[in-house]
């Protein structure tokens, strides 16, 4: 029999551990539960390390609030904040990067077209709600695993009415990002890898000075008024960030 390694990531202690037991009663189904996005992070480290590698994981959409829907997604990944939380869907965003063999499936206490096409942008394979039936959830659990996408019937219309108007906002982000020189581009895939101005005035041998007029073009030229706001323009247009790891692979095969 093929079992299916199931991963339950909920901060309420209650939930997470009564949807574990009621799952493992399956028996094709192996369970595991986690309390919050590091701690999810950290099993599925672990777990590949181990070579038994997690199939789907059920995320809470309210993942580290305590009201439901108050806390919106606040990262482009999985990477702790400040304060070390991962929201639920920032943690989607960062297992569909690192492991996208893993499927998402989303669990929220109500319906919000808006979240639930964060999620599907993110890469989650559904959106389930917490109160629908186990049997309910088995079949989402098995269909996403042969690539279905699993929505509530009554959230189609709102989610692609949702999707329909993320795609003009990108569209319009891309325009705006053409605008940009060469220079200022690549500017701005450094500011969207998290680089400061002198670490960008390091890797592109210029002035920090010069950094500093390039961010303030980029800035004016995308419409924003801050760093964050540009690098929240450049991801919906599809800008990634430079590649820090191939520098450091580079330099190290220099000093070899």
């Amino acid at each position: 029999m093929v079992r299916i390694r199931v991963l339950v990531v909920d901060d309420h202690r209650i939930f997470a551990e009564s949807l574990a037991a009621a799952l493992a009663a399956e028996p094709d189904v192996d369970v595991a539960a986690a309390g919050s996005g590091p701690a999810a992070l950290r099993s599925l480290e672990r777990a590949t390390t181990e070579g038994r590698r997690f199939d789907v994981l059920l995320v809470d959409a309210d993942l580290g609030s305590t009201v439901p829907g108050a806390r919106l997604p606040l990262h482009d990944s999985a990477e702790p904040g400040p304060d070390g939380f991962v929201d639920g869907i920032s943690l989607v965003t960062g297992i569909r990067s690192s492991q996208p063999a893993v499927r998402t499936v989303v669990l929220a206490e109500k319906d919000d077209p808006r979240r639930a096409a964060l999620a599907l942008q993110a890469g989650a394979s559904g959106w389930v709600a917490k109160d629908c039936s186990l049997s309910r959830l088995l079949t989402v659990i098995r269909g996403v695993l042969r690539d279905e996408t699993h929505l509530p019937p009554a959230l189609l219309t709102g989610v692609l009415r949702e999707l329909t108007a993320a795609r003009k906002h990108r569209t319009e982000s891309e325009r705006l990002v053409e605008s940009l020189t060469p220079r200022e581009r690549e500017v701005l895939r450094c500011m969207v890898a998290g680089l400061g101005r002198k670490a960008v005035a390091e890797r592109l041998f210029l002035s920090p000075h010069t950094v500093r007029t390039h961010m303030q073009n980029v800035l004016g030229k995308l419409g924003v008024h801050s760093t964050l706001a540009a690098v929240a323009l450049a991801r919906r247009a599809g800008v990634g960030p430079v590649d820090l790891a191939g520098d450091v692979v580079e330099r190290g095969g220099q000093l070899a």
